[in-house]
């Protein structure tokens, strides 16, 4: 049963960042990955660096998540202070990462005491 709505981790998002920021450099994208499956897709914007990173759920109905980042077809040359700024939003992906799969455990642990309760009942 898909979970990992829009709306689902608009929610999550929120919450990993809460308050209003017009521009997180964090998009929420449908992600359909096949029939009745919406696992969700979120793309991480790098300030700096023209490579697409993205994070999804290794598949439907896990809890691990997976960060892609798209090739380049040229160099990414930085001095320090840009480095450092890439390293910045590439540590926040990575914590985005973590607790998207927190957020997912916790849903899919959920789903199964709601699944095994009205089986029981």
């Amino acid at each position: 049963m898909p979970f990992r709505t829009k709306e689902m981790l608009e929610q999550w998002v929120q919450e990993f960042e809460p308050g209003e920021i017009p521009d997180r450099g964090l998009d929420v994208l449908r992600h359909d990955d096949g029939p009745d499956s919406d696992t969700g897709l979120i793309v991480v914007r790098l300030s700096n660096a023209s490579t697409e990173v993205y994070l999804h759920p290794t598949a439907p109905g896990e809890a691990s998540w997976e960060v892609h980042f798209a090739p380049r077809d040229e160099y990414l040359v930085l001095d320090a202070t840009g480095v450092q700024t890439l390293s910045d939003q590439l540590a926040r992906a990575s914590a985005l990462c973590v607790f998207l799969e927190e957020r997912s455990r916790t849903r899919i642990a959920a789903d199964l005491a709601g699944s095994a309760a009205g089986a029981a009942g």
